[in-house]
């Protein structure tokens, strides 16, 4: 499997722009008049400052307290990097915020305490304690973060959660579940190794054995060997609660007829003699990162019966905390919970089994580009699957309620599970099952624009990315002088740099272009010229031609004139059914307007090819299509000659039976808002519009650019349709980033 390369560069670069780090805080609430501003502070603020101090409960309801999480550490254990301090902490932590946020949506700040003394950083933890709904302890060397998670627990009355710990423990307890239900056997019969007795270790075999493992059952080793009831070398209270009765002394011995091992320690540390020794159908957890104790191939190598799990996104069956604390946390902070229990994290573990043990959404197969079902290689839920957020937190909650630790119980558990579902942005997912596509399609990407720095950062970044082998038109001496300058040294090399000097096809190419093009008013010499000096007419050559999969193009020069250029090469033009469209993704949503590249001004029979177009375009992306014809009247009010082929095109698609949803003509309102279509109950469509088919291009240029500038919304496209090759145009002003998810679409053949 191709791997994810990221440089030094590249990640600075990331935290760099568009401004420095990874969030920033907006208002909920309008802040534009001076009567908003009374209401917001002085003198209206007063009003919810005595409510809450006659009733601290309520600051549930007028604060943001109740959606609101710290991501607290002191940088004493920063990823595998050691002690690197509170101030180098930070990118982590704010990274833990976005996590929060993207998979959960809740609300995250970082918090970086500068000590490494026990008793002020609980002191300081606790003083914050009314701001926050939930504290979540991350990157705090051992022992001291068993020390600070306890007092904290008993000292403050909201949830406090060292995820180093418990997020590790939880999704190894849900893969195990699994793991040993495919292999026959029960938590209290089989025999565990653990390799590694820090943080991760110790929580997990203490969350199993509150499972049901037997404590005589279970052996932990660290550097030193197993710890056995005796052993007095590097010991601490933590290790000795699990000391073991046993003779065995090393990692090898505890390894021979073993059931399960887990191991939160080393790359290595797990030899194949060592597997070929455990029980049948061993377990192996090797959750070592960045690389683990044993790799699956070598032990399959030995142990064909083995399920292995790794830490990893490259091999099946990934532990990733990921899965567990945006989570938990959703669940606990919507019944105003006192603290995360180990009830909770239990059932969490269940709630994850059961997932994965269910038919897998057609998204998440498409996105991994396979077919996942329940078994040796899938015993652990994706990341991406989005039936997490309403099916792990009302497990979480409904623990929480059994055990007495919610202040405000959930009453209609069906009204939640169909809140959280409309709490997550369906926007990533889409973009997250695009990307995992490409990869897997690992198309050759030409990049007509080699000599502009940003095409060739994308091109660099496509290849990076693991989605395929970039194809640059430029040439070498000027594109590795452009990248040296933007910091990307040495990155030529990864490139495949193709020109008309250096390749052998120009002659085909020629004579191919000759054949289309000269009874068009091109002689030779014409043809010479356009085939050998024109980067976007060279790039579609290659590309009609099979030297390549896909084309992005269009960032230096108008997409009219690109557009034009590919003609000479393809049949990109109204008259055979080209289509552009173009996706906006904002606040969430994400909506297509069709044509904003071709038809300059299209009649009825044309809007019906541009919907059936556009409705290709969001079905490939994963959409269900629901296609709105827009226009300044609706349904026949008022009445005016441009909104009557508006009017008919729906009439077109109903002769043609297609099978989506239409309707129109509209406002953009009625299109857009579910209480504007409530006016309207004879409409045909169930929900608000995602796609707006327009009256003409300058209508679609318009409202994109105005969505792009006014609202900031992100736009990707306008997307190709239509042709029986992929290509893509980006806009003159696209960043690298949005050339780069121009070239994604192509990989996918989107619009093809």
């Amino acid at each position: 499997m191709t791997k994810n390369k990221v440089t030094a560069e590249e990640a600075l670069a990331f935290h760099l722009e568009p401004t420095p780090g990874k969030f920033e805080i907006t208002a909920t609430v309008p802040m534009t008049t001076q009567r908003d501003l009374s209401l917001a502070y002085s003198p209206g603020v007063a009003v919810p400052c005595e409510a809450i101090a006659a009733n601290p409960e309520t600051a549930y309801d007028y604060t943001n307290k109740g959606n609101l999480v710290a991501v607290i550490s002191n940088g004493t254990a920063v990823l595998g990097l050691g002690n690197l301090g509170a101030l180098a902490s930070k990118p982590v932590m704010e990274g833990k915020a976005v996590l929060f946020k993207r998979f959960a949506d809740v609300n995250s700040i970082d918090i970086e305490l500068d000590t490494e003394d026990t008793d002020a950083f609980v002191n300081a933890v606790r003083l914050m304690g009314p701001t926050f709904g939930g504290i979540n302890l991350e990157d705090i060397k051992a022992p001291e973060c068993f020390i600070i998670e306890q007092r904290l627990k008993e000292e403050m009355d909201i949830p406090v959660f060292h995820d180093d710990q418990h997020g590790t423990a939880v999704i190894c307890a849900a893969g195990l579940l699994n793991a040993l239900h495919i292999s026959g056997k029960k938590i209290e019969d089989v025999r565990i190794v653990l390799n590694g007795a820090g943080a991760a270790g110790i929580a997990c075999l203490e969350l199993l054995k509150s499972m049901g493992a037997r404590h005589d059952h279970c052996i932990m080793c660290d550097t030193k060997g197993v710890i056995y009831q005796g052993r007095t070398e590097g010991m601490n209270q933590w290790k000795s609660a699990h000391a073991a009765m046993t003779e065995a002394r090393s990692l090898a011995d505890a390894m021979k007829d073993a059931d399960v091992f887990l191991g939160v320690s080393a790359k290595g540390a797990v030899t194949p003699e060592m597997v070929e020794g455990m029980a049948p159908n061993p377990v192996i957890f090797a959750m070592a990162n960045p690389d683990p104790e044993i790799t699956p191939e070598e032990a399959h190598a030995v142990r064909e019966d083995a399920i292995v799990a790794t830490g990893r996104s490259d091999y099946p069956n990934q532990v990733n905390n990921v899965l567990g604390f945006p989570y938990l946390f959703r669940g606990a902070l919507d019944i105003h919970a006192r603290a995360i229990n180990d009830e909770m994290k239990i059932a969490c573990a269940h709630a994850l089994a059961n997932l994965a043990r269910e038919d897998v959404p057609d998204e998440v197969a498409l996105a991994y580009g396979k077919n996942l079902t329940f078994g040796r290689d899938y015993i652990i839920p994706t990341p991406f699957d989005p039936r997490l957020i309403h099916r792990i937190p009302p497990a979480v909650a409904r623990a929480g309620m059994d055990t007495g630790v919610a202040r405000r119980p959930i009453i209609d558990m069906d009204a939640y599970e169909a809140s959280l579902k409309s709490r997550m942005d369906p926007t990533a997912n889409i973009l997250r099952g695009i990307n995992a596509r490409a990869r897997a399609n690992q198309a050759r990407m030409i990049f007509a624009e080699g000599d502009d720095p940003k095409v060739l950062r994308a091109a660099v970044m496509y290849h990076r990315a693991g989605l395929g082998q970039a194809v640059v038109v430029g040439r070498a001496d000027d594109v590795d002088a452009k990248l040296k300058a933007a910091g990307l040294g040495g990155a030529a090399s990864e490139l495949e740099i193709v020109n008309a000097a250096n390749t052998e096809h120009l002659e085909t190419y020629k004579t191919f272009l000759y054949k289309r093009l000269q009874r068009k008013g091109f002689d030779s010499v014409d043809i010479r010229r356009l085939a050998a000096r024109d980067r976007h007419v060279f790039a579609a050559l290659m590309l009609a031609h099979g030297h390549g999969d896909g084309l992005v193009t269009g960032a230096t020069r108008k997409s009219a004139h690109v557009l034009e250029r590919i003609n000479h090469v393809f049949d990109a033009d109204a008259e055979h059914g080209v289509t552009g469209v173009t996706a906006l993704l904002h606040k969430g949503r994400i909506v297509f307007i069709a044509d904003t590249l071709v038809h300059e001004w299209p009649d009825a029979e044309d809007l019906a090819n541009i919907a059936e177009s556009a409705a290709g375009v969001a079905r490939h992306m994963g959409l269900e299509p629901r296609v709105a014809f827009v226009s300044f009247s609706t349904f026949g009010y008022p009445v005016s000659e441009r909104a009557e082929k508006m009017h008919l095109a729906p009439r077109v698609l109903d002769e043609r039976g297609v099978d989506f949803e239409y309707e129109g003509e509209m406002t953009v309102d009625v299109a857009l808002n579910a209480a504007s279509q409530a006016n309207y109950p004879f409409s045909r469509l169930t929900g608000p519009a995602n796609i707006l088919v327009v009256p003409a291009r300058h209508s679609a240029s318009i409202s994109v650019k105005l969505m792009q500038e006014m609202a900031g919304a992100t736009v990707i496209g306008p997307i190709l349709t239509g042709l029986d090759k992929s290509i893509q145009i980006a806009s003159s002003t696209s960043t690298a980033n949005d050339i780069l998810n121009m070239a994604v679409l192509a990989a996918c053949k989107v619009g093809g």
